[in-house]
């Protein structure tokens, strides 16, 4: 078991190694060792070594003496401050901390055979400087009273009793106790496996539990007696770190809070409250302790200036555990100019950017993040993720490699790196990399689920039913279902190929003009095909749930000051993260992964249109215009929000009726976004833009209307939200296979059927080739059932029993 002492005992030993001429600091040259050393399978170039140095002496200036260098006490803090990880780089160097200086074995340190604190304390006060934490003597934030020391050395005490008796017990969680890097680069915080392979439960329903939890108390009764609020302070800080330092956070969150009331203005307090709340999975109480934080450091000038780049990662952090990506990006940015080597600020960024849709950005910031560490794993997973995000599949698989070989076991890089190899149609090499997944988690089902599918490509249907099977028994998601009745019904149709040529597609691509229709409901296919794609971005952005009048109610209470950015026209602009804000309120019902992932929906197929500078600023009017037709919400009701939305701009608000130019760039923009095959060229097309007469919203409904030229999509797209999750029974598309959801289309003459997806594509099995295709559309079985009884009465040339009279 590691305790604070051997920590620093490390440091010690790791500083001694490198310190040559043991003149008592490491020098530029002695540093540049030490760094190399400790990444041995980096290689590092002259401006890479030099630009680490440069950080190091600039950040540590106190700590450098003279032409000697960089103390112990410095190195102590690079490591406090989480700049690398110290049983790592012991490790790393093969150092071995049982025997001393001289080559010889440490005598062993008796153990107190009395109960009391009293007596143990007089143990421990022998040893205090070896074991003390490097926070608790560092200048800027330690322990600055002496009657602090022993309320820390009590509290040790009563850790050390709680561990003993939980550990007796059987009921601790996790055997590292060893305390790791403070705050320092954030790294508590971030999604780390150092952290999680680090994580202790402490069991908190037992008599031992209660105890502790009493006896703390008395130690901020201690705290609280002090002969001053400033020594008040001191101690509830005190008790907060070390009880952070393991793990027990709940409780080191009531001394920070406590904290914070006895100096509401000090930066410290609310940082590490906001780290606790965190770590409890409280992200919006972080996110206003951290802010707290925030203001307190930029109203205290260059006394928190250390602490900044670590408040506004964390900051960050915090608003992407609320979902808020956008927003933290912010932060990120911010953090990355405080400190330019702040390469985990650069990854995050770079991650986040990932995560909205914004590819070239995030590789972008992912490279500065790799150039300054090299083997950093996660990012090179993310910027492969970008790169194959952007089509450049072969760097992408390099560089999941790269992440691989860096971390063998990481599931990232080997599941995205399977999905990759899957698009790419190479089925078992994906296979290989699902495989390793599951070596690493065994319970990833939609690692086994892929597994499955990408067997099934590769033609080992025996092996993919049993991976199924396997995937059904982790999870029991109706899509499991689906995917078994695909199969069967391939095998089925691999035991009776009905006709078809060995060799020969089961399904061919008809050109769109062959495709007709029977009755006025069929949707015709063209109109189907980019329904489907509005309403999977309706699906992903949660958007149907969203009902219309929201909107409305956003405009009427609250107003945006009128800018004129850019363009010189006036507009209620806003920039992106403040979107991001108010679409939170629209989409309050999801949660923060669900958000997420809405965001990058609706960044990538409505902002990125809209934001047609790359200013970060949105006509805020136009975008709610844009949203309201694919709202929830009667599709009158829609389309009389979005002409509100127009008459909310400020060039329209003075009247009831909207410039016919805007209304024309309106349905232009509408067009590129949603219908984008067709819009695109008609946005760059500027005739009628120069109208001057006025729409009313009776001219408006007809131009919103028009099949052609305005969104006379809209009846389709409202019909699949209504009908887009209606089954026909047992009934498969002849095309691939799967259970028709939706709208059924049932070709007359052969009789097959097809889902939606495959109508709109225009696929037709391979064994029925004709000069047309004419389809009817069932929106359910009912309907389908209906047509099939009217049938046959019209065979036997019978009325309808409901046409007989009694």
């Amino acid at each position: 078991m590691a305790t604070r002492g051997t920590r620093s005992e490390k440091v010690r030993r790791i500083f001694n190694q490198f310190d040559a001429n043991q003149d008592g600091g490491l020098n530029r040259e002695e540093m540049a060792s030490l760094v190399g050393a400790v990444n041995p399978r980096v290689k590092f170039s002259d401006e890479q070594i030099n630009a680490i140095l440069d950080e190091v002496f600039r950040t540590y200036a106190e700590f450098i003496d003279g032409e000697r260098g960089l103390t112990y006490e410095g190195l102590l803090r690079t490591y406090d401050d989480g700049a690398g990880d110290v049983d790592r780089d012991f490790d790393a160097l093969a150092l071995d901390l049982n025997v001393d200086e001289a080559g010889k074995a440490p005598a062993p340190v008796s153990e107190a055979s009395s109960s009391s604190i009293v007596d143990e304390r007089m143990v421990v006060e022998s040893q205090k400087k070896q074991r003390t934490a490097a926070w608790a003597v560092s200048p800027n934030h330690g322990i600055v009273f002496d009657d602090t020391w022993k309320i820390v050395d009590d509290l040790e005490i009563l850790i050390k009793r709680l561990k003993l008796k939980q550990a007796k017990d059987g009921k601790v969680k996790g055997e590292n106790f060893d305390v790791y890097s403070d705050a320092g680069w954030s790294r508590e915080l971030g999604p780390s496996t150092e952290i999680s392979d680090k994580r202790v439960i402490w069991d908190e329903s037992g008599h031992d539990y209660a105890v502790f939890v009493k006896e703390v108390g008395g130690l901020r009764s201690r705290a609280d007696s002090a002969r001053s609020r400033e020594e008040a302070f001191d101690g509830h800080m005190a008790i907060g770190r070390v009880l952070y330092e393991h793990q027990l956070f709940k409780e080191a969150l009531i001394s920070f809070k406590r904290a914070c009331e006895l100096q509401p203005v000090d930066v410290r307090p609310h940082f590490r409250a906001g780290n606790c709340f965190y770590v409890l999975g409280k992200y919006k109480e972080a996110k206003e302790e951290f802010l707290l934080a925030l203001e307190s450091a930029v109203a205290g000038g260059n006394q928190w200036a250390y602490l900044l780049p670590q408040i506004y990662v964390n900051l960050g952090i915090s608003l992407e555990g609320e979902g808020m990506v956008l927003s933290a990006c912010e932060y990120y940015r911010e953090a990355a100019i405080a400190c330019p080597t702040h390469f985990r600020a650069l990854k995050l960024l770079g991650s986040a950017l990932f995560g909205v849709g914004e590819y070239k950005a995030a590789v972008k910031a992912l490279d500065e993040a790799i150039f300054m560490k090299p083997d950093y794993a996660d990012a090179h997973c993310d910027r492969a993720s970008a790169l194959h995000a952007m089509g450049d599949n072969e760097r992408a698989i390099e560089v999941f490699q790269k992440a691989i070989d860096l971390k063998p076991g990481h599931v990232d890089a080997l599941y995205n790196l399977g999905g990759l190899y899957m698009d790419l149609g190479r089925f078992q090499r994906a296979t290989e990399m699902y495989t390793r997944v599951l070596a690493v988690w065994p319970n990833h089902w939609r690692a086994q689920l892929n597994k499955a599918v990408s067997m099934l490509g590769a033609g080992e249907n025996e092996e993919a039913k049993r991976a199924l099977k396997e995937a059904l028994k982790m999870t029991n998601r109706v899509e499991l279902h689906d995917a078994i009745s695909h199969l069967k019904q391939l095998q089925k149709k691999k035991n009776k190929p009905n006709g078809a040529i060995p060799g020969e597609s089961p399904f061919v691509i008809v050109e769109p003009s062959k495709f007709k229709t029977v009755g006025e409901k069929t949707t015709v296919r063209q109109d189907l095909a980019s329904a489907l794609q509005i309403r999977a971005l309706q699906k992903v952005a949660r958007l149907s749930r969203c009902n219309v009048e929201l909107l409305k109610k956003e405009m009427s209470e609250h107003d945006v000051p009128v800018s004129y950015s850019g363009s010189g026209v006036p507009q209620k602009s806003i920039r992106k993260p403040n979107l991001e804000e108010i679409l939170r309120k629209l989409l309050s019902f999801l949660k923060p992964d669900t958000f997420q992932g809405a965001v990058k929906a609706i960044n990538e197929r409505i902002l990125s249109v809209l934001d047609e500078n790359d200013s970060g600023r949105l006509d805020l009017g136009m975008f709610y215009a844009i949203l309201a037709p694919i709202c929830g919400g009667p599709a009158e009701r829609r389309k009389r929000v979005a002409f509100d939305a127009l008459l909310w701009r400020p060039m329209n608000e003075d009247g009831a009726n909207l410039k016919k130019a805007d209304v024309t760039r309106y349905i232009k923009l509408l067009r590129a976004i949603y219908i984008p095959s067709q819009g695109v060229s008609e946005l760059m097309e500027v005739h009628g833009d120069l109208d001057t007469s006025m729409v009313s919203f009776s001219e408006f409904l007809v131009l919103f209307d028009d099949p052609d030229w305005g969104f006379g999509i809209m009846p389709t797209l409202v019909k699949l939200e209504t009908g887009d999750r209606n089954r026909h029974g047992k009934t498969m598309c002849s095309v691939c296979r799967y259970p028709i959801i939706g709208s059924r289309f049932k070709e007359i003459k052969s009789h097959f059927s097809l889902c939606s997806q495959c109508y709109s594509e225009g696929k037709v099995p391979s064994t029925f080739k004709q000069e047309e295709y004419r389809f009817k559309e069932y929106g359910n079985e009912g309907e389908a059932m209906k047509d099939k009884y009217y049938l046959m009465l019209n065979m036997f040339n019978k009325e309808p029993l409901s046409k007989i009279e009694g």
